[in-house]
């Protein structure tokens, strides 16, 4: 009996695997990714309209309203919370700059037992490295087109 299941082709394994698997909850998930991210942007907003109510210039209340943000998905990651919190949050807790931040600090803190250098330093940027890289490059692949656009002419 155990030789037949070793003999399996590759559609009979895909078809075993199919029934086998926990079908996911896709609109749960979307309806929760929605709202938790929804969550944390108006978090960032009410720190912005706190800042802006004691007369602070909108600029700078936002760059604060960011900074808190980052402060708070590193907190949170460090205390173990924000994984937690993307469990259950999904895309909602990946995609606003909480996520980013954790996306830094999660390596950081899984490394650090390897030493500030080859431990921290160096697995840091792990998973957020590739998205500044890309977003950096193509930033300037489309400034450059911009400026060529308008100034050579």
């Amino acid at each position: 009996m155990e030789e037949d299941k070793i003999k399996m082709t590759n559609k009979e394994y895909s078809e075993y695997v199919d029934g086998k698997a926990k079908k996911s909850p896709i609109i749960k998930n979307i309806i929760f990714a929605f709202i938790s991210g929804g969550f944390i942007c108006v978090i960032g907003q009410i720190i912005t309209n706190i800042c802006v109510y004691y007369k602070i210039e909108v600029k700078d209340a936002a760059t604060i309203s960011i900074v808190s943000l980052i402060f708070l998905g590193a907190f949170l990651t460090s205390i173990h919370v924000y994984s937690r919190i993307g469990k259950y949050a999904g895309a909602g807790s990946v995609i606003p700059i909480t996520g980013f931040s954790n996306s830094i600090v999660a390596p950081a803190i899984e490394y650090k037992s390897e030493g500030y250098v080859l431990g921290l330093g160096a697995n840091m940027f792990k998973i957020a490295g590739p998205v500044l890289v890309y977003g950096i490059f193509s930033s300037f692949i489309v400034g450059f087109i911009y400026w060529l656009m308008l100034f050579v002419r």
